[in-house]
This record gives structure tokens, C-alpha cells and sequence, in this order.
């Protein structure tokens, strides 16, 4: 399996072969906000990071670490945004730096 398979979780692959349009429209939809925001690639992906961990979505961790990591995006950075939302969300944020590490150490 690919190493950027292996960063992707099995729910979303099941998605994008089981619901292919359905994947192509989120695909559309997440390009079209993207091009909307007014932050660079890099901060996206560390705010992004920040509301996974909040949400305690750990499965698409390793996944956008490696694109906040493409984006130029420090390991330190990396933590820095996860744990951000530790006043609001609590602990539960910490749950995500395993993966978020094992992501950042994968070779690119």
C-alpha cells in the first residue's frame, strides 16, 4: 500500500470507491472554501489540525499533518496547533499528537 493510502483513512477510501460522486462534490466543495479563505496554505492547515483534534477526529490526523508539514509547517507548529485547543476542548486534543507525530516522521 502507497505511503499517501496509508495516510488516507479507510472510511474515506470507502467513500470515494462506494460514493464516488458523492466524493467528487465534497472534493469541489472543500477546493471552492479553500479558495475562499484568506489564510495561507500553512495556517489552514494548522487551524485545520486544531479543529480535528478538538473534534477528536484522529482518523484524517496523519493526512493533514503531512499536508501542514508540505506547507511548510514545523513539527513544533505541528503540536502547537493541536494543543491550542486545549482551554476549550480539554484533554481530548492530546489524543490526536500520536498520530499527528508518527504523520510528521513518516520520510516525505
Amino acid at each position: 500500500m502507497s505511503e499517501q493510502k496509508t495516510l488516507i483513512s479507510q472510511a474515506f477510501r470507502t467513500f470515494v470507491s462506494e460514493a464516488p460522486e458523492h466524493a467528487r462534490a465534497w472534493g469541489e466543495l472543500v477546493q471552492s472554501l479553500s479558495q475562499a479563505s484568506a489564510l495561507d496554505p500553512k495556517s489552514s492547515s494548522l487551524a485545520y489540525l486544531a479543529v480535528l483534534a478538538a473534534l477528536r477526529l484522529e482518523s484524517g490526523i496523519p493526512f493533514h499533518v503531512k499536508a501542514a508539514k508540505g506547507a511548510g509547517a514545523s513539527r513544533e507548529e505541528i503540536i502547537s496547533a493541536i494543543l491550542i485547543g486545549l482551554p476549550a476542548a480539554g484533554h481530548v486534543v492530546t489524543q490526536a499528537l500520536p498520530a499527528a507525530m508518527t504523520a510528521f516522521d513518516m520520510p516525505d
